[in-house]
């Protein structure tokens, strides 16, 4: 069971554990993600440019969906206090404004030398892959 400071322990998690989650993206996630990051691309910003792209309308950062991830691995599985090794990403779709993404991870490997738990990570929308690829997180064991 995840701790509100720690989250997992390596010992608590196994191959197959899942954690999912939903969050509709708008248009302040939009406008915060470009300010935090500095990505102003005018494919998110401007609707005249976006009308001319293979999109034909505003879409979200790509890594703005890919913060999804890092939310759901950070919070929630293996939770508080994991720290990202690695993570491969794969853009499939288009994530506009007002969609729906659900987040999901799961645990697929376990190496006990290291304390490294790799999981498949994806992004959904009515059940479409906006998102796949895989993260490599660091977690805490028990002590003793």
């Amino acid at each position: 069971m995840p701790n509100a400071a720690s989250g997992f322990y390596f010992e608590e998690l196994s191959i197959g554990q899942v954690a999912e989650s939903a969050r509709t993206v708008t248009e302040a996630d939009i406008l915060m993600f470009g300010a935090a990051s500095g990505d102003m691309n005018p494919v998110h910003f401007d609707a005249a440019f976006a009308a001319t792209t293979r999109f034909e309308e505003r879409i979200a950062h790509g890594m703005l969906t890919a913060s999804h991830v890092s939310a759901l691995i950070g919070m929630r599985l293996p939770g508080p206090g994991s720290v990202y090794v690695s993570q491969s990403l794969q853009f499939k779709r288009p994530v506009k404004i007002g969609a729906t993404v659900t987040t999901r991870v799961e645990v697929t490997a376990l190496d006990p030398a290291k304390g490294f738990v790799t999981l498949s990570t994806t992004c959904l929308i009515a059940g479409k892959a906006v998102l796949s690829g895989e993260a490599v997180v660091m977690v805490a064991k028990r002590e003793g």
